[in-house]
């Protein structure tokens, strides 16, 4: 179009369906001058006029040209998202690992996952990626072509692909390859813009929510709630004071007293709150109909003012807060005393909600935590 008919269409790799859009304007091209659409882009403009060229700059700058390009975009996104659908609930899936020769049914999900987990071979999310078949076909391809998926050099055996894939981390697709961008539905969801656009724009977006964030952290300190009632305040000494006038309940005296280092504290917190949930004086152990009339109690008998033993509340369950975002907890600190090789602690350690093992933590200095030892449980 360029050489025969002087017609430059910008930015046409982002045109969504270029058939429809070629059509479009042959149809319009018809009906008026090319000049009432097109910028003219006149070329050798000091040479004599029979050697002088006109070009024709088709661009989005036309309203009706950046309709039309927003128009097929979002019919294009409409027929991807359909086929991803499709594709995302097929269970008549049926291909073989390009790795191993392993077949696999079902869904693609399965194949796709057992490359990456078998093969270190991640192309992406099931869900992220449309048209599956044609995407495993396009590799399949190349490695039967003994050439590597992500530098792209041919090599003369498939054992030599294979090793170079390997020793050079090459088993990974080349994300600057413009041939696999039709098969991410990334590509396909904002007009005129490629994934690495869009990738861009939502890291500015995520900094610049952050540094929001930190400036209403600063303007709005969360506050923390009182363990006896709904009372709240924005700092631990306030908080601790109220707990102290109000229910009688001295809580920097008790850690001071009972040598509680942080973890300690984490535990009675969580104990406390939870009695409270459940309407139980953690001293006689006493039910209550409501929380009032347990509070009543606990500050009548004193008993809100002393712990139990020690063993009642000093467990490993008690590491698991009562309540989601207890701020509180948050606000604990470590004893001023330095404490001693019997305080040390054994926290456990969870991996994805599952128990692993535990770690022995020692403090050599106030605020100062070391982990020395770990216990592997299987």
């Amino acid at each position: 179009m360029i050489i025969e008919h002087k017609l430059v269409i910008a930015d046409v790799k982002l045109v969504a369906d270029f058939r429809s859009y070629i059509l479009h304007w042959k149809r319009r091209f018809a009906e008026q001058p090319i000049t009432d659409f097109c910028s003219v882009i006149r070329t050798n403009s000091k040479a004599p006029l029979e050697e002088q060229d006109n070009y024709f700059l088709l661009c989005d700058a036309l309203p009706e040209d950046r309709l039309l390009r927003e128009q097929l975009q979002q019919k294009k996104l409409r027929e991807i998202l359909e086929q991803q659908q499709r594709e995302r609930y097929d269970t008549s899936f049926h291909s073989v690992c390009m790795f191993c020769d392993q077949e696999f049914t079902g869904n693609r999900s399965v194949l796709l996952n057992h490359m990456a987990r078998e093969h270190a071979f991640n192309i992406g999310l099931p869900d992220n990626i449309v048209n599956c078949y044609e995407f495993l076909a396009v590799l399949q391809g190349k490695l039967d072509s003994l050439q590597c998926l992500y530098c792209e050099k041919v090599f003369r055996d498939k054992n030599t692909l294979k090793d170079h894939m390997r020793k050079k981390q090459h088993r990974r697709i080349n994300a600057k390859n413009k041939e696999y961008d039709k098969f991410y539905i990334i590509n396909y969801l904002e007009f005129g813009k490629s994934w690495e656009e869009v990738q861009s724009e939502d890291d500015r977006e995520l900094l610049d929510n952050l540094e929001e964030d930190w400036s209403d952290w600063e303007e709005h300190p969360v506050c923390a709630v009182c363990l006896f009632c709904e009372q709240q305040a924005d700092t631990t000494e306030k908080l601790y004071l109220h707990m102290q006038k109000s229910h009688g309940f001295h809580f920097p005296k008790i850690k001071s007293e009972h040598g509680l280092n942080f973890y300690q504290q984490v535990k009675l917190v969580n104990f406390i709150r939870r009695e409270i949930h459940h309407c139980r004086c953690y001293n006689c152990q006493e039910k209550f109909e409501s929380k009032g009339g347990l509070i009543g109690h606990m500050e009548e008998t004193k008993h809100i003012a002393f712990l139990p033993a020690r063993s009642t509340w000093d467990q490993p369950q008690y590491y698991f807060p009562t309540y989601e975002n207890d701020t509180l907890l948050c606000t604990l600190s470590d004893s001023e005393d330095v404490i001693t090789e019997d305080q040390s602690e054994e926290v456990p350690v969870y991996h994805h909600g599952c128990y692993i093992g535990t770690t022995t933590t020692s403090k050599a200095v106030p605020g100062s935590i070391e982990i020395s030892i770990w216990q592997w449980s299987f």
